[in-house]
């Protein structure tokens, strides 16, 4: 089983450096530009299903691709973005100012999304045996999967994921292995 985690497209809140969480913001245009090359991309191999999380942002992004790729979409909340609590909404600055330890008051914690993100991908792998799927979700859901693969090595607190980005990751000999992650190559403002 392979698995293409891509994350949203930009958001005007992703611009300002607003912590979104699971406030439901809408991608902007640049957002709409960038899964766009994500769905022209992807369309140069084959894929048997999409998962998205229930978010605006993640939905919009699934839904041009899905276009694009005539592949069905899988709404799954399990993939849906950590919430931040407090620090919703905030800027870095404000976030900095208010939370310096970066402690945010009822936050989901981490170790609570980690485990909801891989039972989800346990669930996945047993119910879509030797699929191709594409798996939209959230910088903190993706950084959670890739953390928790690597042995956090990378992820969670130590990857900054760009918006559109591409990870891949294949479950094979028992246990689940990354291809690659953060690609951006096939945006053309990161070229």
């Amino acid at each position: 089983m392979e698995i293409c985690l891509v994350r949203h497209g930009e958001t005007d809140w992703n611009k300002e450096g607003r912590l979104q969480g699971r406030t439901n913001i809408p991608l902007n245009q640049a957002g709409v530009d960038q899964a766009n090359e994500c769905a022209n991309h992807l369309s140069t191999t084959n894929y048997d299903l999409i998962i998205t999380s229930p978010l605006l942002r993640a939905k919009q992004t699934a839904e041009i691709i899905s276009e694009k790729m005539s592949v069905p979409i899988l709404e799954m909340n399990h993939f849906i973005e950590r919430n931040y609590g407090d620090a919703e909404g905030l800027t870095v600055v404000e976030r900095t100012s208010k939370f310096p330890n970066r402690n945010y008051p009822n936050q989901e914690p981490r170790d609570s999304l980690t485990k909801r993100v891989m039972e989800a991908l346990h669930f996945i792998y047993q119910s879509e045996k030797d699929k191709r799927i594409i798996l939209v979700s959230h910088g903190g859901v993706i950084n959670a999967i890739l953390a928790a693969i690597s042995n956090n090595e990378i992820g969670s607190g130590k990857t900054k994921l760009g918006n559109a980005c591409l990870s891949e990751i294949k479950f094979e000999k028992d246990k689940w292995t990354i291809q690659y992650y953060n690609q951006t190559s096939h945006l053309s403002m990161m070229r």
